[in-house]
């Protein structure tokens, strides 16, 4: 796939949001710029701002017939095109980004909290707060600390009116990263 063709994936789906008392405040579009811009304010290496952009693409790729009640696994959904597109350092953070969360109820007591209702009800789906067995394994993974930081800013990203670079700005960074992998 190519970065036109992410593009075109996140620009048809730019209005996408969760319905009915689980909808988030903000669109899929303002969503990823927000959760990119997040991680460039932080200082985040250029792989790491990418997978902040890219975290849900996963939700818009063969996603006939998947219902709000089911988990979408769509962190699963975009590992293939990531890791061939951009490699590793930007499609193990999207791949690990719902597990942060699961691993993030489990071990910091105030984070369940703070997640919106379509959060919580994504993480019931996804199998709720991670054993101890489970979050000692996830700590081990490379890419962990970048899936923790992905997911809090996935968190965070969720501002209505917030005013982000547009995606034009986005897309050069990927192409940037595409031509160095």
């Amino acid at each position: 796939m190519s970065v036109e063709q992410i593009e075109r994936l996140l620009l048809e789906n730019a209005e996408v949001v969760y319905e009915g008392d689980r909808a988030e405040p903000v669109s899929s579009l303002a969503h990823a710029l927000q959760c990119a811009q997040l991680a460039e304010w932080a200082g985040a290496p250029a792989p790491l701002v990418a997978a902040a952009l890219l975290h849900d693409i996963g939700h818009f790729i063969e996603t006939v017939g998947i219902a709000d009640d089911i988990d979408d696994v769509h962190e699963a959904r975009a590992q293939p095109l990531l890791m061939r597109v951009f490699g590793p350092a930007v499609a193990e953070p999207v791949r690990w980004h719902v597990a942060a969360k699961r691993y993030l109820v489990a071990v910091d007591v105030g984070y369940a909290a703070q997640l919106t209702p379509a959060s919580v009800h994504s993480l019931g789906l996804q199998g709720g707060a991670m054993t101890a067995a489970e979050a000692a394994a996830f700590e081990a993974l490379p890419f962990a600390q970048d899936a923790i930081a992905l997911r809090r800013w996935d968190d965070q990203a969720k501002l209505p009116g917030q005013v982000t670079p547009g995606l034009d700005y986005y897309l050069a960074l990927l192409n940037e990263l595409r031509l160095a992998y």
